[in-house]
């Protein structure tokens, strides 16, 4: 603590000071809310929406795109060393294979920092996108903390952990100290209800959600899912991810019997009855239909059915919001016995090299490179727009990632739709955006169920 109080006092006193906010009843028996057990927990002291406080971090986590910001910060601070192996991971995903020799020179000092560190979770290009393989790694585990220097760190929340995304000087102070500061958020509860009906998936329930509350719905507010055991973890995992999208610090699920087949649940690890919420709302998964995000706008959703006659050029199945087996089966499904039309190129990312491996094993791309898909290498693939296919002035994407900014995938005249991956296979069979019903006669699956990792 001492050398961060010669460094300006990154952190503050670990007394923790009160919000302005007045969420809720305070005191020794006040009911919590999830967040708030869990940075009570991490504080060593009771923490209520509003508060600031000091939290032990139980995995700090970057990748290749900032992990030189981050190292930067931390030699400049003074603490060039991780303050433990043990609870740091690193990752060659964003931009994997190198797309150039400066992103091989970063990319090469991240792995040589790692190895001086002595870092064991080092996880290298084709391995997969960090934060589906802190899931598969159980690198992340009920009631933890865990931060990212990447805002979809939230979907951490699908396991009942509090992840949150940071900033490179922040994440630089974590991986030194082991703490990090922050504000207690309040939170929004979301009941989910009812089941999915075929063809709609947890990529839909999430952009409903994000179209109800809108894109600041949530900003810096934890969203506390109550959901059915029928929406698995990879269903989860996307809809956590996800809430960074409506400006949320994190997204938390409540943990259940899914929860508990993935690592064992504290037995403090569940809001209280009595727990205080900014808002309270409910998602209907059956009263459901196919979505779409339109272009620049994560949450101007649309019904597929009502959306007209949309050209696609490309269509992308991947991220770290769809690339995850199910998400596979989802299209194999919908492509099985057809072949994507002529003027649209479709793109596909697996999520890891475990999905990968387990997608190759089953025979789902076999299907899917029979329908004249492109197999990239496990990562993010062309989220962002630094490699493996962006997009021209003009061309219009139907992508299953979490983000349609203008020129988030390439120029800045391009189009880009959300969506799920049954709707970016019908779309690649129709050459426009489609339903899945609009192009497959037989009964669409839900999702499957299947554990997202190949081997426990």
């Amino acid at each position: 603590m001492a050398q961060l109080e010669r460094e300006g006092a990154l952190l503050p006193s670990p007394a923790h000071g009160r919000g302005t906010g007045g969420e809720g009843p305070r005191g020794e028996g006040a009911p919590q809310t999830l967040a708030e057990k869990i940075l009570s927990r991490a504080a060593g002291e009771r923490a209520m929406a509003g508060d600031l406080v000091v939290v032990d971090v139980d995995m700090a986590m970057s990748h290749d795109s900032l992990a030189q910001s981050v190292f930067r910060a931390m030699t400049e601070m003074g603490m060039p060393n991780v303050h433990d192996p043990d609870r740091v991971a690193f990752f060659v995903d964003h931009v994997a294979p190198a797309s150039s020799v400066q992103v091989a020179e970063a990319q090469a000092m991240l792995r040589r920092y790692a190895h001086e560190q002595g870092v064991a979770n080092f996880f290298d290009a084709g391995t997969g996108i960090c934060h589906q393989v802190m899931i598969e790694r159980r690198l992340v585990t009920p009631g933890t903390v865990a931060v990212g220097a990447d805002s979809h760190s939230t979907l951490y929340g699908c396991v009942g952990a509090f992840g949150t995304g940071m900033g490179s000087t922040d994440v630089a102070v974590a991986m030194s100290t082991g703490r990090t500061w922050l504000r207690v958020p309040a939170t929004i509860r979301v009941d989910v209800v009812g089941e999915l009906p075929p063809g709609v998936s947890a990529k839909d329930a999430t952009l409903q959600l994000a179209g109800r509350l809108g894109a600041a719905g949530a900003r810096y507010m934890a969203v506390e899912y109550s959901l059915p055991a029928t929406l698995d973890l990879p269903s989860r995992m996307t809809l956590c991810g996800m809430t960074t999208e409506i400006g949320a610090k994190a997204g938390i699920v409540i943990p259940d019997r899914v929860t508990e087949a993935y690592a064992p649940v504290p037995d403090w690890l569940y809001p209280d009855p009595d727990a205080v919420y900014a808002q309270r709302l409910t998602l209907d998964l059956s009263s459901l239909e196919p979505l779409v995000a339109e272009p620049g706008h994560v949450d101007r959703i649309t019904p597929v059915s009502e959306v007209g006659d949309v050209p696609v050029d490309m269509v992308f199945i991947g991220t770290c919001t769809n690339g995850r087996l199910d998400d596979l089966h989802a299209a194999a499904e919908v492509l099985r016995g057809r072949h994507i039309h002529p003027r649209t190129r479709m793109m596909v990312v697996p999520a890891s090299h475990e999905t990968l491996a387990a997608a190759a094993a089953d025979g789902t791309l076999g299907v899917l490179l029979a329908a004249g898909a492109t197999l990239g290498t496990p990562g993010c693939g062309p989220c962002m727009g630094r490699h493996m296919g962006a997009l021209a002035a003009g061309e219009v994407c139907l992508s299953t990632g979490n983000r349609n900014f203008t020129g988030r995938m390439g120029s800045a005249q391009a189009s880009i739709y959300l969506g799920s991956p049954a709707v970016a296979a019908a779309t690649a069979v129709a050459g426009r955006l489609a339903a899945p019903a609009a192009v497959a006669s037989y009964q669409l699956p839900v999702a499957s169920g299947e554990p997202i990792m190949a081997h426990n």
